[in-house]
């Protein structure tokens, strides 16, 4: 990941036969769903439930570099690596863990971009607006037990 060492979220699942096409190989829309679900994990874990409808992405970037099979183990891994006035840069990556006989492998890997806006899930502005100080302050936050230092 990032040289950054800014708060990380992991989360672990199986690729299961919706994420696949026919040949049960992952489609590349599974890597989004992975790498969201690992971000959930990060803001539960600092207390920002509401974190979500108000952060919508706005760049999304990814390598495909492996395939992952119907019913291998997944690790997804988000790790915060800018935190910008009303922008938060992340980096990702996604392993499939052993399966088959196959070595564990990175499948995929990238960088997206969130913004804050207040109002937007509710058909209100959806101009960016700085991120809430407390928000800033759970995701800065050293030594906390989310960020594994």
């Amino acid at each position: 990941m990032s040289e950054a060492g800014g708060p990380v979220g992991v989360f672990r699942t199986r690729v299961e036969w919706v994420d696949t096409d026919a040949a049960g190989i992952y489609h590349n829309s599974a890597v989004l769903r992975f790498v969201e679900a690992a971000e959930a994990t990060l803001m539960r874990e600092r207390g920002l439930d509401d974190y979500f409808p108000g952060a919508p992405r706005v760049r999304y970037e990814v390598d495909y570099r492996a395939p992952l099979f119907f019913g291998q183990q997944v690790t997804a891994t988000v790790e915060l690596s800018r935190l910008g006035g009303s922008s938060m840069t992340f980096d990702f990556e996604v392993w499939g863990e052993e399966f088959g006989g196959r070595p564990r492998v990175r499948a995929a890997a990238g960088r997206y971009v969130t913004v804050h806006v207040e109002g937007a899930h509710a058909g209100g502005d959806t101009r960016s607006r700085p991120w809430p100080q407390a928000w800033r302050q759970a995701l800065s936050a050293a030594g906390s037990p989310a960020s594994g230092r």
